[in-house]
């Protein structure tokens, strides 16, 4: 089975039945919370669900260390193939099949700079990623994003959801407790607190919360997860 990996704050990498190494916004190197070395991290498909730099930090060294293809926003996808990267570009309600599973791109609710070297001239707007495995499982990458409305459409088509609750930049508890009713998911993961003080919250109490509406798994950095 997948098996799904969480570095902190909202980096997570995936290995699929078949050996495939997704990572989804790898911020590593500058992590507080990661342990251990971006050395270490595989990399076949790399997801970036925006441009901020504590989703996109490592996305280029990573790159070119393991020939990884980013999947990203047509902008950003397009900054990192003028740098000299593999990219495939995507955008909000599109899909794409490649070998590991279907990647369709979702709205997200967030901020849209780009913060990469010389990328004055990039931006885009968020996303979230849902994630359709070769094992038929199916995972969905909120990314940084508000309470929307538009996660109601995910209703039945997730297993397991990876929600923001740090609230301030993204949305809190409350509002992800919301989304689990949204979404109905068999599993959901939060992430996205505890990082830096102004996003400390309690995870326990968000599953609480939850209660019986999902299976809360809760994951320190370096937990591994089999989906």
């Amino acid at each position: 089975m997948p098996t799904l990996t969480f570095h902190g704050h909202a980096t997570f990498s995936v290995e699929t039945d078949e050996g495939v190494h997704l990572v989804v916004d790898p911020f590593f190197t500058d992590n507080p919370v990661f342990e251990g070395s971006l050395d270490e991290i595989d990399a076949d498909f790399i997801l970036l669900t925006h441009g901020h730099q504590d989703h996109v930090a490592d996305a280029i060294p990573l790159a070119e260390r393991t020939g990884a293809t980013i999947i990203a926003s047509y902008e950003i996808a397009s900054y990192m193939e003028n740098h000299g990267l593999t990219a495939s570009p995507q955008h909000i309600g599109g899909g794409v099949q490649y070998p590991f599973g279907h990647v369709k791109m979702t709205a997200a609710l967030h901020g849209g700079m780009v913060q990469l070297p010389n990328a004055e001239s990039f931006t885009t707007v968020p996303g979230g990623f849902l994630v359709r495995l070769g094992s038929g499982d199916r995972l969905y990458f909120a990314g940084d994003t508000a309470l929307l409305t538009d996660m109601q459409l995910l209703r039945g088509k997730v297993d397991v959801a990876i929600l923001p609750i740090g609230d301030r930049f993204t949305m809190g508890p409350e509002d992800a407790v919301t989304a689990v009713d949204f979404i109905e998911p068999k599993v959901v993961i939060p992430c996205h607190y505890d990082t830096w003080p102004p996003i400390e919250q309690d995870p326990q109490a968000f599953a609480t919360a939850v209660g019986d509406r999902a299976r809360v798994r809760i994951m320190k950095p370096g937990d591994r997860y089999d989906v």
